[in-house]
């Protein structure tokens, strides 16, 4: 009888819309959020190569230590920026493509996009203050 209440309990919980996660319902407006996964390569065409704004993009991978460094500082200085620049984030094992096309041939490669061309690029992990002297040089700071 007790497993039949659990159950029926659990069925109540709805599996879509906000309260899907146990009765808590968040806000993820993509308005607000500086950083992005690219979901595919239209995805990329639209959020990226067509962007008012100019874009960071980091080509990385789960299995790339310097990426899990790189990745979390970029993405902390990108924040501090307000708006100003944008930040998408590839993983080469999904966006094999894109990968290519970019001619990423190791990772991290960050791309500093602007109008939808390659305006600065680098390879390998950076320090802070590389890294924000990349990000001033892309927004013309």
């Amino acid at each position: 009888m007790a497993q039949r209440l659990a159950l029926q309990r659990l069925l109540s919980f709805p599996t879509r819309g906000p309260l899907a996660s146990h009765g808590r319902a968040f806000g993820t407006s993509a308005g607000r959020r500086s950083t992005f996964n690219v979901q595919d390569g239209s995805d990329f065409q639209d959020r990226v190569v067509n962007s008012p704004k100019p874009v960071v993009v980091d080509f990385h991978a789960q299995w790339c230590g310097p990426c899990k460094i790189l990745g979390p500082r970029l993405e902390k200085l990108v924040a501090k920026l307000e708006g100003k620049v944008l930040m998408a984030k590839v993983d080469i094992d999904d966006h094999t493509d894109l990968a290519i096309e970019y001619e990423v041939s190791a990772v991290p490669t960050v791309l500093a996009m602007k109008n939808g061309d390659i305006v600065d690029k680098f390879v390998g992990i950076k320090d802070e203050d590389q890294l924000e002297a990349f990000l001033k040089k892309l927004i013309g700071a």
